[in-house]
């Protein structure tokens, strides 16, 4: 027993018969000419309009993809832009974390035999210090690592060099200015003074 073909198919088969065979084609213009051309011409605009839908896919595919391409620009400079902004704020204000840091560092080393009123005053600098410190934080301005770090050209300055069998050499002993970074970009290297090798004994 034979399986049944869909009508869609079976329409199509016989066209292509049709279409194949001359004689078959004037038997059937004879007897339905009419609606043979119109199965041909239905034919013709279904492959038509298969091939339009085909290219309106794929042009729609490609504004997408040009869409996203273009956000992802858009968001990578806004935040480019942002960073720059807030590095050269904090550039700015470095000099005056700097100096906060190094009243604070004198201050300290003045016997404590000072007023209460000084202690206060004191006080209140060390809470401005924090609070710039917590501003630049908020930013995103990290300090980089420095004492006990190995010397890094890319983030360290090395602006004095000291003999020692304590630690091994190239490796940063102390911080003499801090240094920061926002993200990956580097604001200010760290100034620092950095261990070399001991000079043997004659």
């Amino acid at each position: 027993m034979s399986e049944e073909q869909p009508a869609g198919r079976a329409d199509d088969d016989e066209l292509e018969l049709v279409e194949n065979d001359p004689e078959r084609r004037a038997n059937d213009s004879a007897l339905g000419g009419p609606a043979l051309a119109e199965l041909v011409a239905s034919r013709a605009e279904l492959k038509r309009l298969q091939a339009a839908l085909a290219e309106a896919q794929e042009a729609v595919a490609r504004r997408q993809a040009d869409f996203e391409n273009y956000r992802k620009r858009v968001e990578r400079d806004r935040g480019e832009t942002h960073n720059r902004v807030v590095a050269e704020a904090a550039r700015k204000l470095l000099p005056v974390v700097d100096n906060l840091a190094r009243a604070l560092d004198a201050e300290r080393s003045v016997e404590t035999n000072e007023s209460n009123e000084f202690k206060h005053f004191l006080h209140g600098v060390e809470l401005i210090s924090k609070q710039l410190n917590d501003v630049l934080e908020s930013f995103g301005v990290q300090p980089i690592a420095a004492v006990g770090e190995r010397f890094d050209p890319h983030i360290h300055e090395a602006v004095v060099t000291e003999a020692s069998n304590e630690y091994e050499p190239d490796t940063v002993i102390e911080e003499l200015a801090r240094g920061y970074r926002i993200g990956e970009r580097l604001l200010r290297p760290a100034m620092v003074k950095v261990a070399a090798r001991q000079a043997d004994d004659e």
